[in-house]
């Protein structure tokens, strides 16, 4: 077992679900899965719990690598956002780096979106139960968070503390 640069021991090899499985708080575990249901990647059918969904819905194979496909949206937007968290590819780089990760699995995943809401002051909102705040905090990274301004659709607050609360969020 290796502890990478945020404190988040990972294993490095072997299956590695991911930290969700074993090395979370129920509140960090629930807001990762309110941050998948938002963005959609829980719900594509056939997917493995999202970790292996594109943006738009299509499923890549392989954790290797990010997969670093280019997605078009719609005539002005393309994305290469990937995985249970829709990470850009060029935020992965930077994070695999930071946190001496070794590929895209579901572990590293889940410890790129952990630093994510650690970077933004969140993870003390989380733990003590002001899910608003750290939606508040997180939404300039997810697109699905409202008041994200990225031009794309926006959850309601509602329906993201719903989602954590189904999660087991306290």
């Amino acid at each position: 077992m290796a502890v990478n640069s945020a404190g988040y021991a990972l294993m490095m090899r072997g299956t590695g679900r991911g930290l969700k499985e074993n090395l979370m708080t129920p509140n960090q575990k629930a807001f990762l899965d309110m941050i998948a249901w938002s963005e959609g990647t829980t719900r594509v059918q056939g997917s493995d719990d999202g970790y292996n969904v594109l943006v738009g819905g299509t499923i890549f194979n392989g954790y290797d690598d990010h997969p670093r496909i280019l997605v078009r949206l719609n005539p002005q937007l393309y994305s290469s956002a990937a995985g249970r968290y829709q990470l850009l590819k060029r935020y992965f780089d930077h994070y695999k780096a930071l946190l001496g990760l070794l590929d895209f699995r579901p572990i590293s995943q889940d410890a790129i979106a952990l630093e994510q809401i650690k970077e933004c002051r969140a993870l003390d909102d989380i733990e003590a139960g002001r899910i608003e705040t750290a939606i508040r905090k997180c939404a300039h990274i997810w697109a699905s968070f409202p008041g994200s301004g990225y031009g794309q659709h926006e959850n309601r607050l509602v329906d993201l503390l719903e989602a954590y609360k189904k999660a087991g969020g306290v």
